[in-house]
């Protein structure tokens, strides 16, 4: 999404350190697009004078293409125990020397005692980095806020760049994390979408074109709640970690609402990780997302999966081979899936590859394809078989519209052409 509002192609430069996490205390390791391997919460803190050349090498990358690199931070600044080889946050600004604005979330509350907690956490030699600060998501009459900016200001000695009201359609652009997952509603006659909110989901903003369309109605499941039965299509959406995934949807009994559903004569559509779920099996013998393993999907397509240690990430088009409807999205995944069903499959690439599979009857499909219901033509084709008349909304240009009307927005807030000055 930064990587379009900044109409630059996206890279694996731009999250030259991604982690993935397996559990509440592991992740896989991602650097620079490929994964290294997985490392639990103390054992990563070893990795981080390593991952900073990685990170060294990709903003080198960066600032050679571009007139401006703005370095967004992970997790926050005032996070001192967890400094010492840090490459996110103070620890990459000094050691590139770049000038830090720290950012106030207002919306949350406590927004004072935020920034000024920070400063005095803060080791000197990283507070000096620090060049301004911004509050962002205000609410209400920015006067009332006057004196909070004072105060800010006076308490950390940190210029002040910028009171940011509120921006209500950044809601319609791809949430960053699970934290922003939402459903929709809509009015009677609407076809109903339900998605089970696996606990470890990737990729969701492919429900951000469906809920965007009147007709439809997402639902999103979650755990401790059945599948409802008036369900037009049960969504199977992407996972971090497909196996483990699998596991808490059967724990919460989902594949025994799925199967209820088909018979109800309802449809079903696994994206990614969801597709390798409806296959007969998933076989991991390197151990790539935990330990080595095999186990029994869904049974719901004829398919096997096996992961792989290659990672596919490019941007494919094509069409859907009952209909001819063009599409262009993107793969994303590690793993092969292969049986009878894939001689189904779903989709036909531009470069001549099949992807994805249907069972005998129709009503189950999988693909590898993340993106398709934001191409307008896809998404028109999914709603008629839907029984569903599609919006005719152009659901791109409706994104462009947003960060168009955000840049404005941000114009009309922030001091732009003293941020510009402090960048150097």
């Amino acid at each position: 999404l930064q990587a379009r509002a900044a109409g630059v192609p996206p890279s694996v430069h731009m999250n030259p350190v991604l982690l993935k996490p397996q559990s509440e205390v592991g992740s896989q390791v991602v650097v620079q697009g490929r994964m290294v391997g997985p490392a639990k919460a103390r054992d990563y803190q070893g990795w981080k004078p390593r991952l900073l050349t990685s990170v060294l090498e990709s903003f080198a990358h960066l600032r050679a293409e571009a007139d401006l690199v703005v370095v967004e931070g992970a997790g926050s600044a005032s996070e001192v125990n967890l400094r010492a080889g840090d490459s996110a946050n103070m620890g990459f600004a000094r050691a590139t020397d770049t000038p830090v604005i720290l950012l106030g979330d207002i919306d949350r509350g406590g927004v004072i005692a935020s920034l000024v907690g920070t400063k005095a956490v803060l080791d000197p030699a990283d507070a000096a980095m620090v060049r301004g600060f911004l509050v962002n998501r205000f609410r209400g009459d920015p006067s009332l806020f006057a004196d909070g900016m004072r105060i800010i200001a006076e308490r950390t000695g940190w210029e002040s760049l910028g009171l940011v009201p509120h921006f209500a359609d950044a809601a319609r652009l791809p949430a960053e994390d699970v934290l922003g997952l939402r459903g929709s509603e809509a009015g009677p006659g609407a076809r109903v979408v339900a998605v089970p909110v696996l606990s470890r989901i990737a990729n969701f903003d492919d429900l951000d074109p469906l809920r965007a369309e009147p007709g439809i109605a997402v639902v999103l499941v979650r755990p401790g709640e059945a599948i409802p039965g008036n369900a037009d299509l049960v969504l199977l959406p992407g996972s971090k970690t497909t196996i483990d995934d699998l596991a808490d949807l059967r724990a919460q009994g989902w594949d025994v609402d799925i199967r209820a559903h088909l018979r109800r004569g309802g449809r079903v559509l696994g994206l990614c990780g969801g597709y390798q779920m409806l296959g007969r099996r998933i076989s991991d013998p390197h151990g790539i997302e935990g330990e080595a393993r095999s186990v029994p999907g869904l049974g719901l397509l004829d398919v096997e999966t096996v992961m792989t240690p290659l990672k596919r990430l490019e941007a494919v088009t094509g069409e859907s081979l009952s209909d001819a409807v063009p599409f262009a999205g993107y793969e994303m995944h590690i793993g092969d899936t292969a049986g009878p069903d894939a001689a189904r499959p779903l989709l036909r690439l531009a470069d001549g590859r099949t992807d994805g599979a249907v069972s005998a009857d129709g009503r189950v499909a999988g693909t590898y394809v993340h993106g398709l219901f934001a191409d307008d033509r896809q998404r028109a084709a999914w709603l008629a078989r839907l029984g569903a008349a599609a919006s005719g909304a152009a659901y791109e240009a409706g994104i462009e519209a947003v960060l168009d009307g955000l840049a404005r927005h941000i114009e009309a807030h922030v001091d732009c052409d003293r941020l510009l000055a402090l960048a150097g």
